[in-house]
């Protein structure tokens, strides 16, 4: 009878390490993950109107910058090339390239 006991106790234990052990459902645990990202988001501190506005106008500005300054090196190197294609050209028919 004592042996019957203890295996009884024993898978009792055994019962309520696998229950422990278990996980939730994946729905239940992706519910979890969305309901900490809405309290995180609460707890962010959003820029004003204004502010956003100022920070647009600066990234503008610098993109209008930066397409200037490649829009003049393409230039310059391609007047560079029509400067060497004629002479490159010319060196072609006389045999030296």
């Amino acid at each position: 009878m004592a042996k019957n006991k203890d295996t009884a106790v024993s898978k009792e234990k055994v019962e309520k390490k696998v229950k422990k052990n278990k996980k939730p459902n994946i729905f239940v645990r992706a519910w979890g993950k969305i309901k900490e990202i809405f309290s995180e988001l609460k707890k962010v501190t959003w820029p004003s109107f204004s502010t956003v506005m100022k920070q647009l106008g600066c990234v503008l500005v610098i993109v209008v910058l930066v397409l200037a300054v490649i829009m003049l090196m393409d230039l310059g190197l391609g007047y560079l090339l029509k400067l060497i294609k004629p002479a490159a050209t010319a060196l072609a028919t006389i045999g030296v390239l």
